[in-house]
């Protein structure tokens, strides 16, 4: 008996009519400017684009959580430009924090912050300003900032606020499944 390979065979013309649609749709989700996801940080009030790409990076290396998207860092930064706007103090403290960020990882990588490939030499970089303000306020209020996101809380397993129904008691305050029963 003859065996019969099982695997889908795919003919030349096949395979160049499938290119042939799915070309189209790559050069339209690149753009002709800017990649999709960098296009936020172009309309800043007060800092510049790489200035927030380097505060959402510091922010997802500060609160690593692989399986939430970009956006959700993005939001908790985003307030920070128009605190800058704002305040000239606040502005000079990130633009000054920035800076130094990206002076110590390219004296280290020869690269600017947001191009050090590894999140461990990220995270070497970050412990060296650790003790700055701007550090401590990035950090403090990102804890606001990020894990205030109504989307969020289902990812993390929050269901939100329960005084509004009534309080814990009733709703799931003695669902501790994973004690054992005494």
């Amino acid at each position: 008996m003859r065996e019969v390979d099982p695997r889908p065979r795919v003919s030349r013309r096949g395979f160049l009519r499938s290119a042939a649609v799915a070309a189209p749709a790559a050069a339209l989700a690149s753009g002709a400017g800017l990649p999709v996801g960098e296009a936020w940080a172009e309309g800043g009030a007060a800092l510049a684009p790489a200035e927030l790409k380097t505060l959402v990076k510091m922010a997802r290396d500060i609160y690593p959580h692989d399986f939430l998207g970009d956006v959700y860092y993005i939001t908790a930064i985003r307030p920070w430009d128009a605190k800058a706007a704002a305040d000239p103090a606040v502005r000079a403290l990130l633009t000054q924090g920035v800076r130094r960020l990206d002076e110590d990882a390219h004296g280290c990588h020869g690269l600017p912050y947001v191009q050090v490939a590894w999140e461990a030499d990220r995270v070497v970089l970050l412990e060296g300003i650790a003790r700055t303000d701007f550090f401590k306020k990035i950090r403090s209020d990102l804890v606001v900032s990020l894990y205030n996101q109504p989307e969020l809380w289902p990812k993390f397993g929050y269901e939100g606020s329960s005084a509004d129904k009534g309080g814990y008691i009733n709703r799931g305050f003695n669902d501790i499944d994973w004690l054992p029963k005494v």
